[in-house]
């Protein structure tokens, strides 16, 4: 949990109270017919010891806050920020959204918040279109395009995924009998693709001459039978060892390694390593602390609109690997890796 924040008090945010009651009306009807859940949670009754109007903080997870990938993780931030902050913040979130939603429920939140954060490359169009028609509020975008440039009111938050996806790939070689290894991404997005590319770079830095078949991308975070066919297909053509970037979809490729008797890469949420079970390994990937740091740096004054990076490389952390063996070489190995990695000593993509 990050608790550090400057010690100086804010200076008093103008009532939002105007600008809500205008739009509350021309929303209400509109959003009744949308397909997500949503959950709302005032963390006070009392308004904030220092006079100030609560924060308000809307955050946008497309997918599912129980798909044991990038939208749970997001959401484990989401709830230690309602422990955490009491009622400096007034925090509501939306999940399991249809593309064709994405842009009505970013207005909604933008209508109703100081800070709009979304949570995913794959509303990065909508939310360009409607950040600039909320000029007065903030938000930010976790898991972007790393090359994108940021707005007056929008910034990127990266979590370098290659770099947990280079270690992946490293683990996944050294974890290897047949010396075949593969990949699979959910949507086809820059930072996935980049992620595969860095997972096949991983590989042959740990073992030279790995075999990395083409990767595929699903073209879905959260199927399970797409997610579960494509590494059928992977092990069928000697693969031993799946990477991934799937959400829901990792249940799809569990079951089958578990067919095959092969392996796989589980995260960005740590599971348990059981004898027998099919993961030599997770990737964590904490989004959540990336949702915890935009809240912050708005709180605290500190909030710029730039590509903030997080992961091995940067201050704001965020990534590791947990092994699912205590094999002395394996464990060195992917030390030495990680190593490289931190230090910038290579290029993961």
């Amino acid at each position: 949990m990050r608790s550090s924040r400057s010690a100086t008090p804010r200076s008093p945010r103008p009532s939002l109270a105007p600008r809500r009651a205008a739009v509350g009306a021309l929303l209400a009807g509109s959003l009744v017919a949308l397909t997500a859940c949503s959950t709302t949670t005032a963390a006070g009754d009392d308004a904030p010891a220092d006079g100030d109007e609560p924060l308000v903080v809307g955050v946008f997870l497309p997918g599912s806050t129980s798909d044991t990938g990038f939208m749970e993780s997001a959401y484990l931030g989401y709830q230690r920020l309602e422990e955490e902050l009491g009622d400096e913040v007034e925090l509501s979130f939306v999940e399991e959204v249809a593309a064709a939603d994405y842009e009505q429920t970013l207005v909604r939140f933008a209508s109703t918040s100081d800070l709009v954060i979304s949570v995913g490359g794959q509303t990065d169009a909508d939310l360009r279109k409607v950040a600039p028609q909320f000029p007065d509020v903030t938000f930010v975008e976790i898991g972007g395009p790393a090359d994108a440039e940021p707005l007056e009111n929008l910034a990127y938050y990266d979590p370098q995924q290659a770099e947990a996806e280079y270690l992946s790939g490293a683990v996944a070689a050294l974890s290897s009998d047949t010396g075949k290894v593969g990949f699979i991404g959910g949507v086809e997005l820059p930072a996935i693709v980049n992620a595969s590319v860095a997972f096949a770079n991983g590989a042959e830095a740990a073992v030279p001459g790995t075999e990395v078949v083409t990767p595929q991308f699903l073209g879905d975070f959260n199927d399970p039978a797409k997610a579960k066919q494509a590494a059928a297909a992977n092990f069928g053509v000697g693969v031993d060892v799946v990477g991934q970037i799937v959400n829901l979809g990792k249940q799809g490729i569990e079951q089958a390694a578990k067919d095959a008797g092969a392996s796989m890469v589980g995260g960005p949420i740590p599971g348990e390593c059981t004898d027998g079970g099919p993961y030599v390994g997770y990737v964590r990937t904490d989004i959540g602390t990336a949702v915890e740091h935009a809240v912050h740096s708005v709180l605290d004054g500190t909030w710029e609109a730039a590509q903030v990076p997080f992961g091995l490389t940067s201050d704001l952390g965020g990534t590791e690997f947990v092994l699912c063996t205590d094999d002395p070489a394996t464990v060195a190995a992917l030390d030495e890796i990680t190593e490289s990695v931190a230090t910038g000593a290579v290029e993961t993509y």
